[in-house]
């Protein structure tokens, strides 16, 4: 019996932790049974049976008390919060640099002309001595890439030997021509004006930015900065092909001498050269 108590104990202390409590209880009941059947037997018997199970009983308290603590011992788990690939959500009270731009919405300024621009310009006389209109119509046109005959242009004109009636018609062929009937009539009724030579510097320098040529109908004398001298008493057209110094001085496309076929003038000089007369801007 007492080897087989013994054997009893030392598979209960083995067990898995779970299991303690209720080993423990086993050893107990057996070692009640023990003590009840070592009743009949001499004192030393008893002496050393009940020894035997207090000992055994105080380990199996040790063992019990090490294997709760064991299980007391939480494992740690794996959680979604815990996972280092977790980030944490953005805070509402994120930094100004963290916000996304608000679309710029201001009005972006329009780029400044150039104070000098010349257009790239096929240049031809005219064919006949009153086809100054179609030869300086044409000679506007061939700044934009449009070709056009002058005999074709005298017919739209309405040109005759007489000439090109005014501005007017100018103004109505060209806006035939290029897309957009980008073209408007300014007149200058008699000696012009302050506002009338700043008008016709803003309208060359806006036309000729926008790679577009000014047709002009001129009567009387005006003299180019290099001194040469221009008399056309009876009336004549010319183009307007280019600027400088932001407009103040312009160049002119002229059909009537191919010997000299561009020159500049003053923007003033050039406004009054067209006094009673106008221009297709």
């Amino acid at each position: 019996m007492k080897h087989h108590l013994k054997r009893q104990l030392r598979r209960l202390a083995t067990e898995r932790p779970y299991q303690i409590i209720a080993g423990s209880a086993a050893a107990l009941v057996l070692a009640g049974g023990a003590g009840a059947a070592l009743t009949t037997d001499d004192a030393p018997a008893r002496t050393e049976n009940t020894a035997s199970v207090a000992d055994l009983g105080s380990r199996l308290g040790d063992t019990a008390s090490r294997s709760e603590a064991r299980i007391a011992v939480p494992v740690p788990s794996a959680s979604p919060s815990a996972s280092p690939s977790a980030s944490p959500r953005p805070s509402a009270s994120a930094s100004p640099s963290a916000k996304a731009a608000d679309p710029d919405t201001t009005r972006k300024a329009k780029p400044k002309p150039p104070s000098r621009k010349v257009l790239d310009y096929d240049y031809q006389a005219q064919t006949t001595y009153y086809y100054c209109g179609p030869a300086a119509v044409r000679n506007a046109l061939s700044a934009t890439g449009i070709e056009r005959s002058q005999d074709t242009l005298a017919a739209a004109l309405g040109t005759t030997e007489m000439g090109t009636n005014s501005a007017e018609d100018t103004t109505r062929v060209l806006n035939q021509q290029v897309k957009g009937d980008p073209y408007r009539t300014r007149m200058i009724p008699g000696a012009a004006t302050r506002a009338q030579i700043d008008q016709l510097q803003a309208d060359v320098v806006r036309a000729v930015s926008n790679d577009r040529a000014v047709v002009a109908n001129i009567a009387g004398d005006a003299t180019d900065t290099n001194g040469g001298w221009h008399s056309f008493p009876g009336g004549h057209y010319i183009a307007v092909v280019g600027y400088q110094s932001d407009g103040r001085t312009v160049r002119i496309a002229d059909s009537a001498d191919p010997s000299l076929p561009a020159y500049w003038v003053t923007t003033i000089d050039l406004a009054n050269w067209m006094a009673t007369r106008g221009y297709s801007a």
